[in-house]
């Protein structure tokens, strides 16, 4: 401890003495050692609030003290401006003394202070991707002067870009930006909740030339605050516990799912996770109701990407204002590291689809000494008496017990996952590097292009298809001297400050109420109709259509809302996680009294009905169902399959909800049909290419829809396909002892 605090700064000793630090954790001591005393790259994981952001900026910022730098020194690039705006505000307070100036950049910054960054490049620019992307297409020039003398990249929260089409863009223009400035900076990555440490650090070190350390921390002794309940939507039933009430009566005025959820926050400063921006927007509505039904204060806000900057701002900062007691209802967007003050308890709506982002939520509570606490409550509609097999199973209570074991019993965290053809990111750089440069020849792009590290795998023939594909459509064009330029189509992209980002985005409209915004719609209703969002239903006054403005007025009540979206993904250990909850008898002490009685009758239809021991089972007449306890990625694969297979079996409508396939089959062979995949698989192996049918373009990435067919073929059955588990399970269905 003495010696790496005796080689920090003056002015960060007087910071641990200020904050009446007694010893600096492991993690600081680990982080100080690798950027000390070696030249390595550093992959930081750790809980959240371990301390990682001062472990590496404190001996990154003593050198910058000590041998101050003649550009920008250090690149902070994270995922969310709200990261960037807090940590900007806790840089500020640390780096008072120190004359090392901290500069944000993002689409909220004023342009006065972003010229005073360009004017005087030195300290830390902390930046978001597709700002980033901005300044190296239309500011290329410049980058030397910006960052000649850049020594760190830190970025943060690196698991929810590994993988992704906006992580493998700031690989890309790490790669740029390295090649412009002759100079490879060290790379830091920042996480509390990295699967494969080893993936994770190959992906942050691509292109640096550097190695990247990875210190094993001592992991810490789990004390959680964990409590699961489960209701019946509006269940009439005497027995269903239901929260303790005030002024209501014994019968709940409302969804007693929901009523239990604002007595689990009421008088604690909380937030209230959601899957989804819809059921985000729902949660908050019914809980304001429920408080102007009680006569109580209403102290809820909301905090989704669709809302205006304003209004998350507003949630952000009653968060972390220890003095106001306040409850936010948010999604994705306030799982990241964001310091939001004492938070008292989590409440999750329904299971989280990952231990991530678990961990990342319940990490949000008990900071500050106290042990993290969450509350997830399951609401689920009643089945009827005649319901099939599949609806008597309560699927999101099963996974939020599978995740929480999960990680209790092995620490088991999803590993990030490895894009071989990220051919929308391919055709976005093309344009940019273009943009950037002016004309290329053919062979010159190519170079610059494919010696991306995200595009190791693409092969120069598909680039080719890539390229006379935009040329065909007005996206590229061919000069007379045979060089390769921006086109017309291209241009109209590339003017576009929504180009600079590759996850997608929609035409929304603005939604304002007289003079405030409040966020975004992708469809707006007709005059006099009403909608939902941020909490509160609104009535159109006029929708002007060329300026994609909605104008409202607030109106009292509670509806749906709907946005199109993806859910993401499930792995595969959570659904055999999830078969092992129903066949064990283990009571999970954090099981409330309705949730453990629901998982009994649960078990109880499970060994019933042999679904445990038989993973494909009838549902009656022609009817079948198949549990084969698959992942997101490897249940799509065997649909597919299945497809393929089906004719001999008189196989049709083929269904999957996520957890189970479900199909009529007119030949009654259960085994022989198992039999059938199973030789097949085994044999003659699963044909990614063979599961994508010729006429499909499977669009998924935003510039999918730019691309060839062949070329969304050929990513789907590459990235999107699993072929090892489902080839692997079909042999474990065959040899159950029912199918032997």
């Amino acid at each position: 401890m003495s010696n790496i605090f005796e080689r920090y700064a003056p002015f960060i000793q007087e910071f641990i003495y200020k904050n009446n630090w007694e010893e600096l954790r492991n993690v600081q001591l680990e982080a100080a050692r690798v950027i000390f005393d070696t030249d390595n790259n550093l992959l930081l994981t750790s809980s959240t609030a371990s301390g990682k952001t001062e472990a590496v900026f404190f001996p990154i910022l003593t050198e910058l003290y000590e041998n101050p730098s003649s550009s920008f020194g250090v690149l902070y690039i994270s995922p969310l401006k709200s990261l960037i705006n807090d940590q900007f505000s806790r840089m500020e307070e640390l780096l008072d003394l120190s004359g090392i100036p901290v500069y944000h950049w993002h689409g909220d910054v004023s342009a006065s202070h972003k010229t005073k960054a360009l004017k005087n490049p030195s300290g830390i620019l902390q930046i978001t991707p597709e700002s980033l992307e901005s300044m190296l297409m239309n500011r290329s020039n410049d980058i030397p002067r910006l960052f000649s003398d850049l020594r760190y990249i830190v970025i943060d929260e690196i698991h929810t870009l590994t993988g992704t089409d906006r992580g493998n863009q700031i690989i890309c223009q790490l790669t740029r930006l390295q090649r412009l400035i002759y100079n490879s900076p060290r790379r830091i990555g920042l996480s509390a909740t990295v699967g494969d440490a080893k993936i994770a650090a190959d992906w942050l070190g691509k292109g640096s030339g550097r190695d990247t350390e990875m210190p094993e921390l001592a992991g810490e002794k789990i004390k959680w605050r964990l409590g699961l309940e489960h209701f019946y939507i509006q269940d009439q039933q005497p027995n269903q516990v239901t929260p303790p009430t005030e002024n209501i009566g014994e019968k709940a005025m409302f969804d007693a799912g929901y009523e239990y959820i604002y007595e689990c926050v009421k008088n604690k400063k909380s937030l209230v996770f959601s899957n989804s921006r819809e059921e985000t927007e729902y949660v908050t509505a019914t809980l304001r109701q429920i408080a102007d039904a009680k006569k109580e204060d209403d102290i809820f806000t909301i905090h989704h990407g669709n809302l205006s900057a304003s209004l998350r701002e507003e949630a952000e900062m009653k968060l972390k204002d220890d003095d106001t007691h306040t409850v936010t209802c948010a999604t994705v967007t306030l799982e990241l590291g964001i310091d939001i003050g004492k938070l008292e308890r989590i409440v999750q709506n329904n299971s989280p689809n990952s231990v991530s982002s678990f961990l990342q939520r319940l990490g949000r509570s008990g900071r500050r000494e106290a042990p993290p606490e969450m509350m997830m409550v399951f609401r689920e509609e009643t089945p009827l008496p005649n319901a099939p097999l599949p609806q008597l199973i309560p699927w999101e209570l099963l996974k939020g017990i599978a995740i929480i074991q999960l990680y209790l019993e092995e620490r088991f965290i999803e590993p990030p996952r490895v894009k071989k053809m990220p051919f929308s990111l391919l055709f976005q750089q093309t344009l940019s590097i273009l943009n950037a440069s002016g004309e290329l020849t053919p062979k010159n792009l190519a170079e610059r292009v494919l010696e991306l590290p995200p595009f190791a795998e693409v092969d120069a023939e598909d680039y080719k298809k890539l390229l006379v594909s935009m040329i065909k459509n007005g996206y590229i064009q061919r000069t007379e001297e045979k060089g390769l330029i921006v086109g017309l189509e291209g241009e109209k992209l590339t003017n576009s400050f929504k180009f600079y980002a590759v996850f997608k985005d929609s035409e929304d409209f603005t939604v304002r109420c007289n003079s405030d915004e409040i966020g975004t719609i992708t469809s707006p209703p007709p005059v006099g109709d009403r909608f939902a969002l941020a909490g509160k239903v609104w009535e159109v006054e006029e929708v002007d259509v060329p300026r994609r403005l909605v104008y409202v007025k607030y109106v009292k009540g509670k509806m749906e809302v709907s946005w199109p979206g993806d859910y993401g993904e499930i792995h595969t250990r959570i659904l055999e996680r999830m078969k092992k909850v129903l066949e064990e008898d283990v009571v999970y002490p954090y099981l409330k009294p309705n949730a453990a009685a629901r998982l009994t009758a649960a078990r109880n239809v499970a060994r019933n009905t042999g679904m445990l021991k038989n993973s494909l089972v009838s549902l009656g007449g022609y009817s079948w169902c198949l549990f084969p306890w698959l992942g997101t990625r490897a249940m799509r694969t065997l649909k597919r399959f299945i497809a393929q297979n089906k004719s001999e079996f008189k196989i049709s409508n083929i269904e999957s909800e996520g957890f189970y396939i479900m199909f009529k089959m007119e030949k009654y062979d259960p085994k022989g049909f198992i039999d059938l995949l199973n030789y097949n698989a085994q044999t003659f192996g699963i044909d990614p290419y063979s599961l994508v049918g010729e006429s499909e373009s499977p669009v998924f990435e935003k510039y999918d829809a730019y691309l060839p067919s062949e070329l969304l073929r050929k990513a789907y059955a590459e990235d999107r396909l699993c072929l090892e588990e489902v080839v692997a399970r079909l042999q474990q269905i065959a040899e159950m002892p029912t199918f032997l």
